[in-house]
């Protein structure tokens, strides 16, 4: 049977290899000088870069040592070092974000001080705005939205704004349509991914709900899809061209689940006004025409 003997160890020769190698990186520059304590002081900001420290053995008995230490503008050169890490870290973050939220390349700019408020919109973007910016309690509720009402009205562009607001200040936002995902979905690892991102981000918008096929089978996803939603008390947004009253006495029973699931997460919101669209074709079919009249 053998029997443990406790090891003493000499504080002194612990902390010497550490001493030595932060004294080789505390190296003398040219400005630096020796103080009337005895000890090196920074040429540049004329604070200490040595001090002085205690170190006992193991047999109690006590002596003095210079060690270095970080002047005050190394200390600013670290500290300006580590912000630039964090900053690097966060943009890469926030690129990694936009990245993975599949959202178009056209809706990238979308945001609230480029929404042009008008009398038919302006409670939209009170309603979208609000949203966003209190998306903490919204994730609390599971509150979704339901942005309805005719094509061109601006439900694309109000749900990449708060996607969009809520990405840049680091929320994991996914933005897509069901028929983008029932093209993706089916088997291998792509889907799996899909389908993994669609239940654990924080928010997903839904655009288009209603162009997606409407298979048995395709519907049967899209339920679903929402359900997991609801059951991972997590919020959904919708925009959809469907008129309220139609989805409200929709006969199929496939689409009344769908319906009636969105309506218990979602609050709708509807989009009224004239087409974004048709004013801006519009604008481009007379601005074409007027470039045409000046170059003849």
């Amino acid at each position: 049977m053998t029997s443990g003997v406790a090891t003493m160890f000499d504080p002194q020769e612990l902390l010497g290899p550490v001493i030595q190698a932060a004294e080789k990186q505390s190296r003398r520059e040219d400005g630096d000088y020796v103080g009337d304590d005895g000890l090196l002081y920074c040429g540049r900001c004329r604070t200490a870069k040595q001090t002085k420290i205690q170190l006992a053995d193991w047999e109690g008995n006590s002596g003095e040592r210079i060690v270095p230490c970080i002047c005050e503008c190394q200390q600013a050169k670290f500290a300006e070092a580590e912000r630039r890490r964090v900053e690097a870290e966060e943009m890469e973050r926030m690129r990694s974000l936009r990245r993975h939220s599949l959202m178009d390349a056209r809706l990238e700019a979308a945001r609230f001080d480029a929404f042009t408020q008008r009398a038919d919109n302006e409670k939209v973007l009170k309603t979208t705005r609000f949203y966003a910016e209190h998306f903490d309690l919204m994730l609390e509720r599971n509150q979704g939205l339901l942005f309805w009402g005719a094509p061109g009205t601006g439900k694309t562009f109000a749900a990449a704004c708060i996607a969009n607001h809520l990405i840049d200040r680091g929320v994991s936002v996914l933005m897509t349509s069901f028929v983008k995902i029932l093209g993706t979905i089916g088997y291998g690892s792509d889907a799996e991914q899909l389908i993994e991102r669609i239940s654990r981000v924080k928010l997903l918008v839904i655009d288009d709900l209603g162009a997606e096929r409407s298979t048995d089978t395709a519907l049967e996803k899209v339920y679903n899809i929402i359900d997991s939603r609801y059951r991972a008390k997590l919020p959904i947004i919708l925009t959809t061209n469907n008129q309220m009253a139609d989805m409200k006495l929709e006969d199929n029973i496939q689409y009344s689940r769908i319906y009636d699931r969105i309506f218990e997460m979602c609050y709708p919101v509807e989009f009224k006004g004239r087409s974004w669209r048709k004013a801006a074709a519009r604008n481009q079919f007379y601005e074409l025409e007027k470039l045409m009249e000046e170059t003849e």
